[in-house]
């Protein structure tokens, strides 16, 4: 069933600004301050201007319309805001919903012209229509049945047979071979028994400071010895000594007068 025979008088159409791009630049020695305007069967919505958009302008914006039998446009224009003047036109464009009337959404980029058909810019609209969302039940695949766990069933164990035999319990048909335990080769066991550790360790034999020693010291002796001479000085005058002949006046001096 379509969207002509269900009718759209009264429904409400979602219609979100999202921004414009490569906008006509209308300012000579600033960036333009742009804004957008929405149209529909007497209904008017404008964004707020953004100050310095310049040719890319951001709004994220959204308004809503109520949607009205047999009109299927919507009419967007693109202006740009004056203070000391009138506000400048860049363009606008006639947006066409059946698109959004038949899916219930639109998501596209239009196209925007000036006044004698020439390129200036364009806008992005995004269009949400709720009245189309019970047409898509209708032909849907069925759903999945709801997941149930497995469980698993346990059985008791089979009961013996009455013709099998019952296991042979007598002595093994094998001979038995002993297996010893492999001895570890790390670290090699030593042939001789561990001797005892002594903590802590006896005493050195050198002892400080060192005793005295068992020889006499050499000649060389500290300190010097004194030396042979006597102190004080013999007796003034010397006395005659052996080893020089006596002069011709025993002991006078000065000698006397001739």
């Amino acid at each position: 069933m379509s969207m002509m025979t269900m009718g759209i008088q009264g429904q409400l159409l979602e219609v979100t600004v999202v921004g414009c791009q490569k906008l006509k630049d209308t300012e000579w020695f600033s960036r333009q301050d742009p804004y957008v305007v929405l149209e529909y069967s007497g209904a008017r919505h404008q964004t707020r201007t953004c100050t310095d958009g310049g040719k890319n302008a951001v709004f994220q914006e959204k308004f809503m319309f109520t949607l009205l039998e047999g009109l299927k446009d919507l009419k967007v224009a693109v202006w740009n805001s004056n203070t000391l003047s009138t506000d400048d036109f860049i363009g606008n464009a006639t947006i066409q919903l059946q698109k959004v009337l038949s899916q219930g959404y639109d998501d596209c980029t239009w196209t925007l012209q000036t006044k004698t058909g020439r390129y200036a810019g364009e806008v992005r609209l995004i269009l949400h229509y709720a009245g189309v969302t019970n047409q898509h039940h209708h032909g849907s695949a069925p759903s999945a049945p709801p997941y149930a766990p497995q469980v698993p069933h346990y059985s008791a164990p089979p009961s013996p047979s009455p013709f099998s035999s019952p296991p042979y319990s007598g002595p093994s048909l094998y001979p038995q071979v002993q297996y010893s335990q492999p001895q570890s080769a790390y670290p090699p066991a030593s042939p001789y028994p561990p001797q005892p550790y002594a903590y802590p360790p006896p005493p050195s034999t050198s002892a400080y400071p060192p005793g005295p020693s068992a020889y006499p010291p050499g000649s060389s002796a500290y300190p010097p010895p004194p030396p042979s001479s006597t102190y004080p000085p013999p007796p003034y005058p010397p006395q005659p000594s052996p080893y020089y002949p006596q002069g011709p006046y025993q002991g006078q001096y000065p000698p006397p007068p001739y």
